[in-house]
């Protein structure tokens, strides 16, 4: 009997490896991404594309374990999860009163060191910020608010 549930149990992990979400991936920058609709300082844009992007963007950056089941599955939960959120590449499409709401988050989150999640900073430590590059953001969002 416990063969068999093995068996069984290695099929359909096997089976699952053959079904994958929809990568989000995005090859062109949207009017609406927040750089087109903000002055996004240089300093600013590369600290979101290291810390936030993969989550609250329409181009995440795979890692290597995304290709398998059910972790691809798991991810790709996560990071629609994060979209519904903030979505710094439909930021535009925000009315004005949700943009500034949405950057009052940002700040809140960041000073509460919610984001980015410690799961996220196991596997990518350049996606930790320092308090300096915490302050960074936090200042921008707040001038933009």
């Amino acid at each position: 009997m416990k063969k068999k549930i093995l068996l069984v149990v290695a099929i359909v992990l096997i089976v699952i490896q053959f079904i994958h979400p929809t990568k989000n991936q995005q090859t062109n920058i949207l009017d609406s991404d927040i750089t087109k609709v903000r002055s996004v300082p240089d300093d600013v844009q590369q600290l979101l594309k290291t810390a936030c992007y993969d989550c609250h963007s329409n181009n995440t950056v795979y890692p290597w374990y995304n290709n398998i089941q059910p972790v691809a599955w798991w991810l790709n939960k996560h990071v629609n999860n994060g979209k519904k959120q903030l979505n710094f590449s439909e930021f535009g499409a925000y009315d004005e009163k949700k943009a500034k709401h949405k950057l009052h988050e940002l700040v809140e989150t960041l000073e509460k060191n919610e984001m980015p999640l410690f799961s996220y900073t196991i596997i990518h430590k350049d996606a930790k910020l320092n308090d300096a590059q915490k302050k960074i953001i936090i200042d921008w969002a707040k001038a933009n608010q």
